[in-house]
């Protein structure tokens, strides 16, 4: 329960950090803004075209007598718009952070860089950045689509179907919204999309503490938005405790102290190092 509500102290020190540095909130509120119009547009198109798509896919129940085929197909059309919000929720942050790379990095370098301590960086040009983004997002993309079709079936199951399932969903959601987030920092400390999963998994509650209140908070277009900057900042203050370089700290201390564990070790950033690769040593 401890990391629990510690995902959240971090997911709200991330959201106080870029009300103090106001320039970076509007910095980063950029991408979020470009993100929505597309997502918009989709999740419309959707709506008006899933009564079609599920008469489309069920031709058997064409023949039903009234109310089953209608109560059958309005609830599928519902399993159906439920399906793409839940894709929409994960997929949101992974479209919005390839399209805001640079945006969010420099905002993430400036967290680092406010905690004190040597900024990590990843090495890359902005290229090689964009393509291992894209390259990871599509791997999540691939596990989230795995969990969301099991949940899709086991929601006709009677009601394990109306409860658990969608408890699960936010789970699963909140865990992979985590993951992108967390990403940014993390790349820059060259830790490959395994160790980041790794890591998160070592510390699930945390993660979950930090991305289901964030999945809830996504579901209203125009928040999503405007919190993606602080969900940024708060992501790399839990990097920073996922990695061990605030290990005595809460997202709240340590102003100064950002990296004294691994100079003291002498493996932090500027020896070439990455962390991640440290706690799998």
């Amino acid at each position: 329960m401890r990391d629990l509500a510690g995902g959240f102290g971090y997911l709200l020190a991330g959201q106080r950090w870029v009300l103090r540095h106001g320039r970076w909130l509007g910095f980063g509120l950029l991408p979020g803004l470009v993100s929505l119009v597309l997502y918009a547009g989709a999740l419309i198109g959707l709506g008006y075209g899933a009564d079609d798509l599920t008469a489309w896919a069920t031709p058997f129940a064409d023949g039903w007598s009234s109310p089953w085929l209608g109560l059958f197909r309005g609830f599928l059309t519902a399993l159906v718009f439920c399906l793409g919000l839940f894709l929409a929720v994960i997929t949101f942050t992974a479209v919005t952070l390839l399209v805001g790379q640079p945006f969010y990095e420099s905002l993430s370098e400036q967290v680092d860089r406010t905690e004190g301590g040597e900024v990590p960086e990843s090495g890359l040009t902005l290229p090689q950045e964009l393509w291992i983004s894209a390259r990871d997002s599509l791997r999540i993309l691939g596990r989230v689509l795995l969990f969301g079709i099991l949940l899709f079936g086991l929601g006709f199951v009677p009601v394990i179907g109306q409860t658990v399932v969608p408890v699960l969903g936010f789970c699963v959601s909140g865990f992979f919204l985590a993951q992108e987030l967390t990403s940014v920092a993390l790349m820059r400390r060259r830790v490959q999309l395994t160790e980041q999963l790794a890591l998160l998994r070592g510390r699930r509650m945390l993660a979950l503490g930090f991305g289901v209140p964030l999945v809830v908070s996504f579901l209203v277009p125009l928040v999503a938005v405007f919190l993606m900057p602080g969900a940024v900042a708060g992501a790399t203050l839990m990097v920073r405790d996922l990695v061990g370089e605030d290990a005595e700290q809460g997202p709240e201390q340590g102003q100064g102290q950002a990296h004294s564990h691994s100079q003291a070790q002498g493996q932090g950033p500027a020896q070439g190092q990455a962390p991640g690769k440290q706690l799998s040593a």
